[in-house]
């Protein structure tokens, strides 16, 4: 695999971890589902998972920053696995409507199992990491969009998060933004 297919995979992975955000942020701005505590821990855990790819990009393709996403996708699925567990008990109810079947912690943790696996495969390709030539110049197309998309999404989420917890804790299941109430 050349440096130059592993920049475009890498690309398009980062905007596969931007519709995951992207929908996120549907579900939580036009449906009004306001993430729980653990909710925005998964989104971190794919915003580092994102941020290993981004190194990708950026400075070409090292096993480090495989590392990076790994590791990520790993603390996402794990917060996720225990999101499952806690409503996996018949009584126990659940959070937020599904989607196709599944609630949105069990496709969080379905995905970072992909990113798991998508890295692992791209490892493989040991020739993208002997040819890793720094980008002359700026980024354009695809990879740029990736990156800009992934910036984006990222600071929505660092806003989000202030937004909804304030300077405090996150309420377990928040209702309003604490960072807009008025009222004290």
């Amino acid at each position: 695999m050349s440096t130059e297919l592993s920049r475009l995979l890498n690309a398009l992975g980062l905007i596969a971890i931007g519709a995951i955000l992207t929908m996120a942020f549907i579900d939580q701005v036009w449906f009004g589902e306001l993430p729980c505590p653990l909710c925005i821990l998964q989104r971190a855990g794919l915003i580092a998972a994102g941020c290993g790819i981004a190194l990708n990009i950026v400075f070409g393709p090292k096993p480090s920053h495989y590392g990076v996403a790994i590791i990520g996708a790993i603390a996402s699925a794990a917060i996720s696995m225990r999101q499952i567990l806690q409503h996996i008990v018949p009584g126990t109810g659940f959070y937020g409507p599904p989607v196709w079947g599944l609630h949105l912690y069990t496709w969080a943790f379905l995905f970072a199992v992909a990113i798991v696996l998508g890295c692992g495969l791209m490892l493989l390709g040991d020739r993208q990491f002997s040819q890793v030539q720094p980008i002359s110049g700026r980024l354009k197309g695809l990879p740029f969009i990736a990156l800009l998309l992934f910036l984006v999404l990222t600071l929505a989420n660092v806003f989000s998060t202030l937004a909804l917890c304030g300077t405090g804790l996150c309420p377990d299941e928040p209702v309003d933004y604490e960072l807009f109430e008025l009222n004290d």
